[in-house]
């Protein structure tokens, strides 16, 4: 089995930094994606960054030059540099990573628990 943990979350004022990070552990064959959603109150979950393997990182346009996702394969850990936070940024972020466990056949896909991000004066 496959589980995803994330940390780093917390209090930030507008204009400060943050830094997520999700460590996958288990029985892990390959990680072919990592990614990181998130969640406002009252929202749908939404797109944040993702990181496929051999491909250039994708964000979502509302942190596109904020943010900057980040992999290290060795660890089986994705990171979330976030920086000139808004309050529009105040949410749970989930991570999420497309794995190839050891014991199956199919990838799967997996999320962790999520981390709560409040940007607030």
């Amino acid at each position: 089995q496959v589980q995803l943990v994330e940390s780093g979350g917390g209090l930030v004022q507008p204009g400060g930094s943050l830094r997520l990070s999700c460590a996958a552990s288990g029985t892990i064959a390959s990680i072919d994606e990592m990614a990181w959603y998130r969640q406002a109150p009252g929202n749908q979950r939404e797109f944040v960054a993702t990181i496929p393997s051999g491909v250039n990182p994708n964000y979502a346009d509302s942190v596109k030059g904020r943010f900057t996702i980040s992999r290290d394969n060795a660890k089986n850990a994705v990171y979330l540099q976030m920086n000139s936070l808004e309050p529009e940024d105040t949410a749970v972020y989930y991570c999420n990573a497309k794995i190839r466990s050891t014991i199956s056949r199919f990838r799967i896909d997996y999320w962790g628990q999520g981390t709560q991000v409040t940007v607030s004066s």
